[in-house]
């Protein structure tokens, strides 16, 4: 490879080098605005599930369409939440997968279930293999879009409700921490309580910063209470925001493990850009030298035919 070769490449590497950091950095403030939106509705979702315990023992609950089982399963609903973009690892590819063994545990065939999609790169994946994709949502870049957010809730639960499936579940990726992401799958329908207390613990991250908030506000509760005006006012209320607080924080998870993918694979491709740029400048250098000393043996070789 000749020097101007070499010191092209050197050139364009590092140019490459400056957009993967430039990414990374930018992946770095969204995955901590996610966490922060995340936390700031811990409290919100930990009222949620504290109402849910003190009417666990209600008749009426046990009764109430969003959480009485169904007898058998023929139909289901697969709520996936994926990334619209790649450059994230195997943040996408480690979701499917955990999809399709769970399909494969519950011996459910693609001719049973339809999907509510987030993200282009689930919709391309599951839309190649045959699956019935009912709804596609692009993955918001910043997660506020509430709106959007009870139209899904809503038509999903109706649909539930009107027996167009027997159970919905959720799928998405968990934020554990800036190097870590783990694919988890609730049933989102019907609605269990220990699936919102995962939710809730899942908001504070294993490890790095509010790790330490992990412990924080253990609420009791009360022995005896007095539900006003009554239970049916109470639930019709109660068992859809229940849900969104489920849908909301599965949104706020996949954005914040998507980013920190991102910014960790972007982080290694500066790291390896870096190597590239070591190992040209020396061969650039090795050449250099090379040709240096040709040139200079050459002068030699030259005075003395003249001598």
């Amino acid at each position: 490879m000749s020097l101007k070769a070499i010191k092209t490449k050197i050139l364009s590497v590092k140019k490459t080098r400056k957009v993967t950091k430039a990414m990374e950095a930018v992946s770095a403030v969204k995955m901590r605005k996610s966490q922060e939106k995340a936390l700031s509705g811990r409290p919100y979702a930990r009222a949620a599930l504290a109402l849910s315990r003190r009417l666990a023992g209600s008749p009426m609950l046990a009764r109430h369409p969003y959480v009485a089982p169904r007898a058998a399963v023929s139909r289901v609903h697969l709520c996936i939440i994926a990334t619209d973009k790649g450059l994230c690892g195997g943040l996408n590819a480690n979701l499917f997968k955990k999809v399709h063994h769970y399909l494969a545990a519950h011996h459910w065939s693609k001719d049973m279930v339809t999907l509510t999609v987030f993200g282009r790169k689930a919709r391309d994946h599951f839309a190649a293999r045959g699956f019935t994709i009912t709804r596609f949502y692009p993955m918001p870049d910043e997660v506020e879009d509430i709106g959007r957010l009870h139209e899904v809730v809503r038509d999903i639960a109706g649909a539930y409700v009107g027996g167009a499936y027997d159970r919905a579940v959720l799928c998405y990726t968990r934020f554990r921490s800036t190097f870590e992401q783990e694919p988890v799958v609730h049933d989102l329908l019907p609605l269990r309580a220990e699936v919102l207390e995962e939710v809730v613990r899942g908001i504070v991250p294993e490890r790095g910063k509010y790790a330490e908030l992990a412990g924080a506000e253990n609420g009791t509760v009360p022995p005896a209470y007095r539900v006003e005006p009554d239970e049916e006012a109470v639930l019709s209320v109660l068992m859809p925001r229940l849900l969104q607080v489920v849908w909301y924080h599965a949104l706020l998870e996949s954005s914040a493990s998507e980013h920190s993918a991102r910014m960790v694979s972007m982080k290694n491709a500066s790291d390896k850009a870096a190597e590239v740029v070591r190992a040209l400048t020396l061969s650039f250098n090795k050449a250099r030298q090379a040709s240096i000393t040709q040139e200079v043996s050459e002068i030699v070789g030259g005075m003395q035919v003249t001598a």
